[in-house]
């Protein structure tokens, strides 16, 4: 299985049916960190099926979706202030 990188996802979405499919996609696959911002980890089949999802739902001319990948070293320097956390790499179980 491909390792899975740690990405900060946003949208801006002005209109409401699209705000929900978006927003109902990305909370199957992150967490919801803000209102609309999500965290993730993916690996790069991942990543491409949700370019795929989001060109389908997203009206390129209106809306706006940011990915940022968070490198290895980038994401415990990550910091917050008050409620919430940084989201924590997915569990491995071996059978």
């Amino acid at each position: 299985m491909a390792a899975r990188d740690f990405y900060l996802l946003t949208y801006d979405v002005p209109d409401d049916r699209r705000r929900l499919k978006i927003a109902r996609y990305l909370e199957s696959i992150g967490e919801r960190v803000q209102y609309s911002v999500f965290e993730a980890y993916l690996n790069p089949k991942e990543l491409e099926k949700l370019l795929k999802r989001m060109k389908k739902i997203m009206d390129e001319d209106e809306d706006s979706l940011r990915i940022y990948l968070l490198c290895a070293i980038c994401r415990p320097k990550v910091r917050t202030l008050g409620v919430g956390k940084v989201t924590e790499p997915p569990q491995v179980i071996i059978l």
